[in-house]
């Protein structure tokens, strides 16, 4: 049998759970608690409390560490962790359960762990960074909507402001940053925007590669009962949450806290230990109001009496980089903690007063010291928040009971407690149990499609044009032809998606060109027709509709359509739980565009041998192809985090964004020498490259030569063919090549129809001929040596 001694650093209600769930474990023979409180103190065999000074840089404990033979070291505060507390540890080989002093950041820092979510798509509150007063007061005094004000570092959970008017915001700000209220903690504020809804707390185990969540809790933060009274460490806490579903549990795994712990690690900064988020549960979905970077109090005393697992093996395997390697589970059941605090806080308020505990506390409740001393056998108050008194029970309502009703087992003078904990959760069980079946409770949500409606107006309002106003809200979408100009109009349509590449698109977190992306491939394919995009409609289908991801997308389609001169008139959003994966979505567009009768394209009876076939630049890969480029992604063992392998327009972008550069729109370009009569027909190189896409644009019995010394392949071209050692018929017949449009022109045309595009900011290139042939060939001429 392991006899493992471990020492842990901290003195608060968080330690005292901590040591008793560490205590449990049959391979743990010592805990030490540095220093400990009252509960530690008598906590019984396997736990003592030291009294061990820390040190100018932890020496003292480190000292301590190896004379007693430590298996292991458990940081309970953020504080040590922020000062490295780790590194100090790592010196002399001893597994350290906590994050390096880079990775506590994310709670050390304000502005870093912000700066953070918004590098790495992790959904928060929209901020800004200051280190100047004057700019911090000019701020606010533009903003509109309410904003929450923070002092960036540590400030003993004291510097976040609410502030009511602009003159409290002022004076706030002031207080700060001006009279260093917080010391160096406020020298940098991070001012946001206010999220409403409610606040869940999720603690999560972390390798660094594995995120292991633990049931999320609500905690109440007011002193008195109703969510009255000044702000707190918090009164009381409940888990698991019953606002948080397990959708949304599988969402926020997801989207925060996987993504999260990956971030960190391409960072460079693996996060090890426990990640807390603190989560506001908006209209829009689940967004990050702070991480912290330990265990939470109270809602350690809740979280660890649901856990079955031996919580000593799991924090060494989880220190050791192996947590995938031990097993993780938590009963079905649940449990609520009482605060009971010292009379006037958290205010001042005095010490010393003495504490009775019965002895008689019943097996499913257990009381977690926090501000208690043990002195000369008298166990007496030494902080605000005192002991929590937890329950564990079938049902939260149960639990709730059992640590009220057993309050009473434990006095001191001046205790005062909140009587309401849980009476949110209460009420949404009541309502739960009272009401039937809802459409929401299906997976379907109804407020949240409202929403995105509301959310993405401004943006269909921005793509109006002569025809339409790009009103949503309406059963169907109208145009007007004749306000649009045309007399004898033929309508073009088209529709079209953009395929794999959205799978890139979930998996980095990036949705706002998507959406371009949709609109290219249909109006493109439009135009080839001669026809002018009118309007555009979109289909949007997702397993639960996160409505920020949607707002993205649709940003990016009013984007495509405004380019292109085409009004965004309509589309449908369908959420349907259990025929998509979590966090998947599908799009579909779909364009109607006009072209006069008599200018219809192609004019294939025009077209001769010694056309001239001209070609536009594409920008990437477009959306054909993805297939295969993430096999060859596959085969060259990366992903989309990893560092850009061939040279882009835009520095230091990862191979996800890169591959997300959004496909061209060639519509504005090609009118004027559409209109003028000058093309004789078109080509828009999608899936099938050249060999496929360039026949389509001619009439029978010819083909064409193209010349792909003409152009330079694009370096994404030159990576994957390399990498994938993919052959240059294949790659003509899968991709661009760097030719997104080929023009069919008279030789006579051809300066006319370059000097337009020219005009419009176009590049052109020569890049062969129609040639008589009756199997209607494409005949690439130096693709190997060009290509090489």
């Amino acid at each position: 049998m392991a006899a493992w001694k471990l020492l842990l650093v901290g003195s608060g209600g968080r330690e005292h759970a901590l040591a008793w769930a560490l205590a449990k474990s049959p391979k743990v023979e010592k805990v030490f608690v540095c220093p400990g409180n009252g509960g530690t103190e008598t906590a019984g065999a396997k736990v003592s409390n030291v009294a061990v000074p820390a040190g100018s840089n932890f020496e003292g404990w480190v000292k301590f560490a190896v004379e007693n033979d430590i298996k292991m070291v458990v940081a309970g505060p953020e504080q040590p962790l922020v000062d490295g507390i780790a590194s100090a540890f790592k010196k002399v080989g001893i597994p350290l359960f906590g994050p390096s002093k880079e990775a506590a950041q994310l709670e050390g820092s304000k502005a870093f762990s912000k700066d953070f979510m918004k590098r790495h798509r992790i959904p928060t509150a929209a901020y800004e960074v200051f280190t100047d007063f004057e700019k911090a007061k000019a701020y606010v005094e533009g903003f509109k909507g309410e904003y929450v004000i923070k002092a960036s570092g540590l400030a003993a959970g004291k510097g976040v402001l609410l502030p009511e008017s602009l003159e409290e915001a002022i004076e706030g700000l002031r207080s700060i940053m001006v009279d260093n209220v917080f010391g160096d903690a406020g020298s940098e504020v991070v001012i946001e925007e206010r999220l409403t809804g409610e606040e869940v707390s999720v603690l999560a185990f972390s390798d660094g590669y594995t995120v292991i969540p633990m049931p999320a809790a609500q905690d109440h933060k007011r002193a008195y009962d109703g969510d009255k009274g000044p702000n707190t460490g918090g009164m009381g806490a409940y888990a698991p949450a019953p606002i948080f579903t397990p959708e949304l549990a599988a969402e926020v795994k997801r989207t925060v806290l996987q993504a999260t712990v990956d971030g960190m690690r391409r960072d460079g900064i693996p996060f090890v230990g426990i990640l807390y988020a603190g989560l506001m549960l908006t209209p829009s979905g689940p967004k990050v109001l702070e991480f912290n970077v330990r265990f939470g109090d109270p809602e350690t005393q809740v979280v660890l009496p649901l856990l079955e697992s031996d919580l000593a093996e799991i924090m060494l395997a989880t220190a050791e980089g192996r947590l995938d390697s031990v097993s993780v589970t938590f009963k079905q059941a649940c449990a609520a903690t009482v605060v009971m605090a010292a009379k006037g806080y958290p205010g001042s308020y005095e010490k010393g007063k003495e504490i009775t505990i019965a002895k008689d506390i019943p097996s499913d409740v257990t009381v977690f010291h926090a501000g208690t001393k043990l002195a000369n056998g008298k166990l007496t108050t030494s902080g605000g928040r005192v002991l929590a008194v937890t329950g564990v029970a079938p049902t939260l309502e149960q639990a709730l009971e059992r640590a009220n009703a057993n309050i009473k087992l434990v006095s001191f003078e001046g205790a005062e407690f909140r009587k309401d904990i849980g009476h949110r959760a209460i009420k949404l069980l009541s309502s739960k149990k009272s009401s039937g079946a809802t459409y929401e409770q299906a997976g379907v949500s109804i407020d949240a499609g409202n929403l995105l409606v509301e959310k993405i107006k401004p943006l269909v309002k921005a793509t109006r044009r002569p025809g339409a106003d790009a009103d949503l809200g309406g059963f169907g979408g109208l145009f007007d032809l004749k306000a649009a100009g045309y007399e004898d109009a033929v309508l073009v349509s088209g529709t079209d998606g953009v395929g794999t590449k959205l799978k890139i698109a979930q998996a980095i977190g990036k949705h706002d060109t998507i959406g371009i992306d949709l609109v290219a491939m249909s109006v493109n394919d439009v135009v080839v027709q001669g026809a002018e995009p009118l309007f555009f409609l979109d289909y949007f289908a997702t397993s639960k509709l996160e409505v920020d991801v949607a707002r993205d997308v649709v940003a990016g389609i009013a984007a495509g359509c405004k380019e292109s001169g085409c009004a965004l008139i309509g589309g449908e959003t369908a959420e349907m739980p259990g025929i998509y994966q979590q966090g998947d979505y599908d799009l579909a567009g779909f364009v109607v565009g006009a072209v006069e009768r008599n200018a219809v394209l192609p004019r294939l009876e025009t077209i001769v041998a010694g056309d001239a076939l001209l070609g536009i630049p594409s920008s990437g890969v477009h959306s054909n192809g993805f297939s295969l480029v993430r096999h060859v992604i596959a085969r060259a063992g990366l992903d989309y985090s990893s560092p850009c392998p061939f040279s882009t327009p835009r520095p230091n972008q990862t191979l996800g964004e890169a591959l997300l550069t959004p496909t061209r729109l060639y519509v504005k370009q090609m009118l004027p020498a559409i209109k003028k009569g000058l093309i004789k027909s078109m080509a828009h190189i999608t899936g099938g490259g050249f060999t496929d896409n360039v026949p389509r644009a001619l009439p029978d019995g010819f083909g064409v030569k193209i010349d792909v010394g003409a152009w330079t392949l694009p370096p994404v071209f030159k990576w994957l063919k390399e990498v994938g050692k993919i052959e240059a018929a294949e790659l003509a017949r899968t991709f661009n090549c760097g030719v997104g449009m080929v023009l069919i022109v008279a030789r006579e045309n051809v300066a006319e129809v370059k000097e337009l595009l020219k005009e419009g900011g176009e590049t052109v290139y020569d890049m062969g001929e129609v040639v008589k042939d009756s199997k209607k060939s494409v005949e690439l001429i130096g693709a190997e040596k060009a290509w090489a």
